[in-house]
């Protein structure tokens, strides 16, 4: 398996480990990479996940010498909703690419449900972060990066389109000018400019990213999994009402949340000043 799966505790380390292939991702990768997150979202007792990479790469995307040529060559077949494994390449079909860089509203292949994640992930960004690998970044929630590491949206370069998310989710999280930095000129942004820009929260030496990312993970799981989940949901979902109805759907997150086991474990505990016991319910 190129994609590893571990778990300590609350918290699961997902790593790219394809060294050879600089950490890029084909059909069967990507998939590989879904059933984790769909497995890291149904674990109860997962209450984080951390991304990273192997080596000096975090991950440049797909594989431009097995995936992309399946890609352009079956275009219009995939278009039309074919399968992968229906044109005869894998037995993942190409929702699961879309799953593996976190995008809400694939479409699980086997189910036909809607993947949503609410569980919060930090992206530990050990080197390169490039096209695709940038593009699944956008979907994390907390971003550590290695001083010497770079990102690039090549896909222009080269012609392509950054289809895996990158125009829309760079203007919803940056400003305006600085998103079409990222999109626009296709060029490598340094550790310290992706600081500056707001892409990352933090940037330390390489032999760091990792303790860094379990530091903001284990401070995460400090805090009543079902409050942050609903958190993320109501910062997610937000981002497409209007104000009114946002602030709706917050204030029903917050009754929610109130009434849980949790909410009383939290105040109870802060009483006879001992930690929490949480139980997500």
């Amino acid at each position: 398996m190129a994609i590893h799966y571990e778990k300590a505790g609350n918290i699961v380390t997902i790593t790219i480990d394809r060294p050879e292939a600089r950490n890029s991702l084909d059909i069967e990768h990507f998939g590989q990479l879904a059933d984790s997150w769909v497995r890291f979202r149904d674990d109860a007792d997962a209450y984080v996940a951390i991304l990273t990479g192997v080596g000096d790469v975090y991950c440049v995307g797909a594989d431009l010498k097995r995936f992309v040529p399946i890609v352009t060559e079956r275009a219009d077949k995939l278009a039309a909703g074919e399968s992968m494994q229906q044109v005869g390449d894998s037995r993942y079909s190409m929702a699961h690419s879309l799953i593996a860089v976190l995008r809400d509203g694939a479409v699980l292949p086997e189910t036909g449900e809607e993947f949503k994640l609410y569980k919060p992930v930090i992206a530990a960004i050990n080197g390169i972060c490039a096209a695709g690998g940038l593009e699944m970044m956008w979907n994390t929630d907390l971003r550590v990066c290695a001083d010497d590491a770079w990102f690039q949206l090549a896909e222009p370069r080269r012609g392509l389109f950054p289809g895996g998310g990158s125009t829309v989710p760079s203007a919803r999280q940056l400003s305006w000018c600085h998103a079409m930095e990222v999109v626009l000129l296709a060029d490598r942004i340094s550790a310290r400019r992706a600081h500056e820009i707001g892409l990352v929260n933090r940037v330390v030496p390489k032999d760091q990213v990792m303790a860094e990312a379990r530091k903001l993970a284990d401070t995460i799981c400090l805090n009543g999994p079902l409050a942050v989940r609903a958190c993320k949901q109501s910062a997610k979902e937000s981002t497409f009402l209007p104000l009114k109805e946002a602030l709706e759907n917050e204030m029903s997150f917050s009754a929610g949340v109130f009434m849980s086991d949790d909410a009383k474990e939290g105040i109870k505990a802060f009483k006879e000043k001992r930690p929490p016991v949480w139980t997500g319910r």
